[in-house]
């Protein structure tokens, strides 16, 4: 067993610099691993594969189970780096730690009992499938939850056998440090690797031709660049990316409820959520108690003290699309003002008399911004909600089943959460469609995404001096006449 993580780092002059985004100063200095690491980790990595996979899959779940025990007994520790290196209150960095090692015991669960199909065919033969593991797994992942986030990817992508190098976000890359160095001593050598660098080690890494499979969450812009790197090396790729997620409120809900529940999706973690609020769509006869009740929760947030954005990079590009909707005739009801002092601090902020030409409508924004626009019709709201490039997740708040109906039906996005922004069944997942993305993220089905599928066909041989006589070695192959059993199908 490892006593540490493989934390493969350069001496070169060129650090990532983090600083704490509350109050400015430097909390941390990070090289950058080189690309003759990047090389050596994907080598070693395929080195200690087939030993890993040739494990029995209850005791890869077993060693998972472990795994999710020292990533608790290190919450606090861990919280602590996610809250000076992203800004995120202790308390919720301490819910993220809790989700990981929630996560990592569901996958040591779910692996074991990970299967294939039988398929019926002649009486004398054997049909069915086995999951294989793809091989090397690269893990690209993000700042804004990063324990819960990589110990998804991680669980499902060992339990099944694969081995995994995990580049954390250069954002944090202290958390993503740690981290390795908890969980990579419960398994053998080289199972789990960890790489610290900024997008320069990912370009690398997609460039390796003994990667099997990316697993990226993050940007929809490093999505794509990642998945066209996969056409020359064959690597298949799995994306959760950006979003521009839509809240649509129907004309027979309660206002002050529905400014409750687009305040939760808009500004929770300072809207650096995937499946944040991004826009509003009210209908007008709500639309004036929709719009003071909204505005009521952003100041209540204010006053209390909001979390700061992870970086001045992130709060430039906030108040960007903010300035812009401001300029094309959008008002700010509250917030939209750079605040003074130290930090990444940005108020929760909510626009009025927005259009869809406005990038704080057509583009993900990733603060807290609510834009509003009131809308003549459920049936107009849908549409509107319904365009974009966008397809990660959508929010309706209404009282009519037809309307809810209506929306699952036309909504092109992954997940359609209706009367509730956030929520759903544990082990729940989904597919995210154009640019958010492709694959499943989490849940049960991410296993199928870190394996390959094989079909087996077993025939009786004939027995002794009887070859030929019967054919019943190719009845029901599918390969005599055509037909669709088997594995000639």
């Amino acid at each position: 067993m490892h006593t540490a993580t493989e934390t493969f780092q350069a001496t070169a002059e060129d650090l990532l610099t983090i600083r704490d985004p509350r109050t400015g100063e430097v909390v941390g200095r990070f090289s950058s691993a080189r690309p003759e690491d990047v090389a050596r980790a994907v080598e070693t990595s395929r080195a200690a594969q087939p030993a890993w996979a040739a494990r029995p899959p209850a005791e890869r779940g077993k060693l998972l189970r472990a795994a999710g025990a020292a990533l608790n007994e290190a919450a606090a520790e861990l919280a602590e780096i996610n809250a000076r290196e992203t800004g995120r209150p202790v308390e919720e960095a301490l819910a993220g730690v809790a989700a990981g090692v929630s996560t990592l015991e569901q996958y040591a669960e779910l692996g074991p009992v990970h299967r294939g199909h039988s398929l019926r065919g002649n009486a004398l033969a054997a049909d069915y499938t086995v999951a294989e593991p793809r091989g090397v797994a690269v893990l690209l992942t993000p700042w804004n939850d990063p324990v819960a986030v990589a110990c998804g990817l991680i669980g499902a992508a060992l339990v099944t056998g694969n081995t995994v190098i995990h580049k954390p976000s250069e954002r944090c890359p202290g958390v993503g440090e740690r981290l390795g160095e908890v969980l990579a001593p419960v398994f053998p050598p080289d199972v789990l690797q960890t790489l610290t660098g900024g997008p320069d080690v990912g370009t690398v890494l997609t460039q390796q031709m003994s990667v099997d499979v990316f697993a990226h969450v993050g940007s929809s812009d490093t999505g794509a660049r990642i998945a066209r790197a996969a056409v020359l090396t064959g690597a298949h790729v799995l994306r959760e990316n950006g979003g521009n997620d839509p809240l649509l409120v129907d004309e027979d809900v309660d206002p002050e409820w529905a400014a409750e529940q687009a305040a939760i999706g808009a500004f929770s973690n300072s809207g650096q959520i995937c499946t944040s609020v991004e826009r509003i769509y009210v209908h007008k006869a709500v639309a004036e108690r929709f719009c003071e009740a909204l505005a009521a929760e952003a100041r209540n947030r204010n006053r209390n003290g909001i979390a700061p954005l992870v970086d001045t990079r992130l709060r430039e590009t906030v108040h960007r699309h903010v300035s812009e909707a401001l300029q094309l005739g959008a008002r700010a009801a509250e917030g939209g003002e750079l605040p003074d002092g130290p930090g990444a601090f940005y108020p929760a902020t909510v626009l009025l008399d927005c259009a869809d030409n406005m990038d704080v409508m057509a583009e993900e924004t990733f603060g807290p911004v609510a834009p509003v626009r009131v809308v003549d019709s459920f049936e107009q709201g849908l549409q509107l909600a319904a365009a974009g490039r966008y397809g990660l997740a959508a929010t309706v708040l209404t009282g009519s089943i037809a309307n809810a109906q209506q929306a699952v039906a036309a909504l092109p996005v992954g997940t359609v959460k209706v009367n509730e922004v956030f929520g759903g069944a544990p082990g729940g997942s989904a597919q995210p469609r154009g640019e958010s993305g492709h694959g499943f993220g989490y849940g049960p089905e991410l296993l199928d995404e870190f394996t390959r599928v094989k079909v087996v066909h077993i025939a009786a041989a004939p027995r002794g001096g009887a070859a030929g006589s019967s054919g019943s070695a190719a009845e029901g192959t599918g390969l005599e006449g055509g037909g669709s059993e088997g594995a000639g199908a």
